[in-house]
């Protein structure tokens, strides 16, 4: 059909993860509580640092921001994503679509850049840390938290920019559990190779600078510690490093995954199951990942406990 005769759609309908409806019960209830542990874990880290005056350092400022985007990153898709677990149809307007898809690439980038400011953050505490109150400065931490939004809104409007000038005709079937770039690509009457381009560029900058930045910030970091002549010392600088190693490689290594593969290679159906992992798994486990493998947050936690109960 000629574009000019199409019949332009104003909603769109999500496919979800499968079509089989025996299937929906259970993962309505599986990523509920997903979704629970995730709002949970995140909203109380966030608690933690807030209530306790030890952790209003930089290393916690960016953790309790790390917490606001994945908190922020997972309500912006699962609350949707169950609403197709219980409905026939899952619609979404085409304002609502563009919206989501605009809040998931600005919370996608600013994680990638935020877990960036982290690997810093932990650079000049193990490499400089006579330095590290002055490189380390309240003003110097806001600047990089204003870079890692700003990266955010940047990479957003560049998608979304994108996507605007794309042309939707009568098929509104949207082979996603949410509004995501190449499958609204793959939906468009009128995509090209060049919105394919905008798409990969994009998206190699905004994992790019942030595996380059960690890469090199782990690179001296490895280097310092390895001039570290106490055994005590090198496993204290490792277990700094271990949880933010562990959060990087699981929500880049998913992300590369789905994006920096050509869909001949991803076909879409399995990009949906991979793309789970960094909007949902990666969220729900940074706040346990942190938690768990931290003294202080374990401190911190069983002192507010501690005041809730003699109050």
């Amino acid at each position: 059909m000629a574009i000019e005769n199409a019949s332009f759609v104003t909603e769109f309908i999500l496919a979800g993860l499968t079509d089989h409806p025996g299937l929906h019960m259970p993962l309505f209830f599986l990523f509920l509580g997903f979704y629970v542990v995730t709002v949970v874990g995140n909203l109380g880290l966030i608690t933690l640092i807030g209530l306790n005056s030890h952790l209003h350092i930089p290393m916690y400022f960016f953790l309790f921001n790390l917490s606001f985007i994945d908190f922020s990153f997972s309500t912006a898709i699962i609350p949707k994503m169950l609403i197709n677990f219980v409905s026939e149809k899952n619609i979404i307007s085409y304002v609502g679509c563009i919206t989501q898809c605009f809040f998931f690439c600005f919370f996608v980038f600013s994680e990638s850049f935020i877990l960036s400011a982290m690997a810093y953050d932990r650079y000049v505490a193990i490499c400089k840390p006579l330095l590290y109150i002055v490189t380390m400065s309240p003003q110097v931490c806001l600047f990089l938290l204003l870079g890692v939004y700003g990266m955010g809104i940047l990479g957003a409007m560049a998608h979304i920019g994108n996507i605007m000038f794309l042309t939707f005709c009568a098929n509104n079937l949207v082979n996603h559990y949410m509004c995501d770039i190449l499958p609204l690509l793959e939906l468009s009457c009128n995509s090209s190779y060049l919105n394919l381009l905008v798409v990969f560029i994009v998206v190699t900058i905004g994992i790019g600078v942030p595996v380059t930045t960690i890469f090199i910030s782990y690179g001296l970091i490895l280097s310092s510690i390895l001039h570290i002549s106490s055994t005590e010392g090198r496993s204290k600088a490792f277990s700094t490093c271990s949880s933010h190693i562990i959060a990087v490689s699981l929500f880049f290594g998913s992300g590369a995954f789905m994006y920096l593969k050509p869909p001949s290679i991803l076909p879409l159906d399995q990009g949906k199951v991979s793309s789970l992992f960094y909007t949902i798994v990666v969220p729900m486990f940074n706040p346990l990942i942190y938690s768990l493998r931290n003294k202080d947050v374990k401190f911190a936690l069983k002192r507010t406990l501690g005041r809730v109960r003699f109050s």
